[in-house]
């Protein structure tokens, strides 16, 4: 069994980090009752007898001792990680894989990557050797951050660099949150662009998440129960309510709600990695299939159900409603409409009661309403696993290697060039060493090309698929 360590960075990372953990100690108290550290909990968490000093404590196999998370938290402000440390999860993460600062970036990449980056690379590369040092086999590090802020954004992609020139054959994930139109922080435009280049360059896959189709999703559930449409109830553990268990009134944004959406996120790709299952899908596999060109590495990620239904045994017309949901814009984790785009290749990751001949049923019965690219007409991945998320019967991830992540990229270009040309917040960049201008230049031709590769792949579209010959066996 493979190991994996993530890495949560900047304020946005470390709380959809900690819910993350929350929701993966439940899932594997949920399935492992007799508190035995098995190879399934032990993915994501070491087992520590406390009573000893030092590194001496890990225990490979019998009861559960002390588990603590294969996580590395980082943040240049004290808030989150310390409000982490006196919540509920506090015992779960060890002291010494924490790095902080109080000073902040001040929503500046430059600050983030160039400051922060040289001042604490060293720190940084020790945290990590340890976590690999507690790991058999790791196969993964999964990065958690935010492409607005300062700290997510710069040290967050600094990070990437190190992480590929130090463990160069372990997978990247990044899970990145990309700011709204509306988004608070002025300068979040330039982030995200600087941020863009370094995650073209230097990660393996790249999940992009849109706030405002959070937001979005939550309205609408939100609204669905409050109208008491039939059929429809949240259950206690569902995954849209908070860590208490229930709704609560909605002042400002439901980050909480939000975030646990990112998590499931995050525990349902890795569940065929943790659990048995009639069809396991490993990470590897998912870059190795669904990453056809190096910079191609955005999947679109849609989930569902996003609700549970208020009765367990749900019928197999209800399973195939799953199906197709995963396909409608209305589950996509970005603002995209994978189904009117065109498809480079699609993994299903189902959880749950649900047969093979299903998922087969699925794809035959979706396959003449998607488009895929002309030399991978078959570019499905699947995987079963036989334990569902807390609450849920059974559950659908779908990852989308699809050209409807584009218009994402189109309009940060556009929010980048509208302050850019205005040269607007550009000193509070410049005055940072190893800061100039073309840093800005270079990374705005980093995602035009980006965009470019998309537009050549839309423009085949139109063209038929090609009729590729078939073998001939002699009978």
């Amino acid at each position: 069994m493979t190991q994996s360590v993530v890495i949560q960075v900047g304020q946005c990372g470390n709380q959809i980090g900690c819910c993350f953990w929350d929701l993966a100690l439940r899932e594997h108290a949920a399935v492992n009752q007799k508190a035995i550290y098995d190879e399934a909990i032990s993915s994501f968490f070491r087992n520590v007898d406390t009573r000893v000093v030092g590194d001496g404590g890990s225990i490979s196999k019998g009861k559960i001792r002390s588990l603590k998370a294969r996580a590395v938290l980082i943040d240049m402000e004290e808030g989150v990680v310390n409000e982490i440390l006196q919540g509920p999860l506090r015992d779960v993460f060890d002291s010494k894989q924490l790095i902080t600062d109080i000073s902040g970036s001040g929503n500046n990449w430059a600050v983030g990557h160039k400051v922060f980056g040289s001042l604490y690379q060293e720190q940084i590369l020790e945290k990590l050797r340890k976590s690999a040092e507690h790991c058999d086999c790791l196969q993964c590090f999964f990065v958690i951050h935010s492409m607005g802020g300062g700290t997510g954004s710069g040290l967050g992609t600094f990070l990437l660099k190190v992480l590929e020139d130090e463990f160069p054959e372990v997978y990247r994930f990044v899970t990145s949150v990309y700011p709204s139109g509306e988004d608070d922080v002025i300068t979040s435009p330039y982030n995200s662009m600087l941020a863009m280049k370094e995650l073209n360059e230097h990660a393996d896959c790249v999940l992009p998440i849109d706030n405002q189709s959070l937001f979005d999703i939550i309205s609408k559930i939100d609204l669905m129960v409050n109208s008491g449409k039939l059929g429809t109830a949240i259950k206690p553990k569902s995954l849209v309510t908070s860590s208490a268990g229930a709704f609560k009134k909605r002042q400002e944004k439901p980050f909480d709600a939000m975030n646990n959406i990112v998590a499931n996120l995050l525990l349902n790709l890795t569940s065929s990695a943790r659990f048995e299952g009639s069809l396991n899908m490993d990470l590897n596999e998912i870059s190795m299939n669904l990453v056809p060109f190096p910079q191609l590495h955005y999947l679109v990620s849609s989930l569902t159900p996003l609700y549970t239904l208020a009765d367990v045994n749900i019928p197999s017309r209800r399973l195939d409603q799953m199906f197709s949901d995963a396909f409608s814009k209305d589950h996509q984790l970005i603002q995209a409409d994978p189904k009117h785009s065109l498809y480079l290749a699609c993994a299903l990751m189902v959880r749950g009661n649900v047969q093979i001949s299903d998922l087969r049923r699925n794809i035959e019965r979706l396959k003449p309403s998607l488009r895929f690219v002309s030399w991978n007409q078959e570019g499905w991945k699947t995987s079963l696993c036989s334990v569902p998320p807390v609450g849920h019967s059974h559950s659908l991830l779908a990852l989308a290697n699809n050209t409807c992540v584009k218009p994402t990229f189109i309009e940060l270009r556009e929010r980048f060039t509208r302050l850019y040309k205005k040269r607007a917040h550009l000193h509070h960049y410049l005055q940072i060493e190893g800061m100039e201008e073309s840093c800005f230049t270079e990374a705005m031709s980093s995602l035009s090309a980006l965009i470019q590769e998309y537009n050549q792949l839309d423009a085949t579209k139109s063209m038929p698929a090609e009729d590729l010959p078939r073998l001939r066996v002699a009978v």
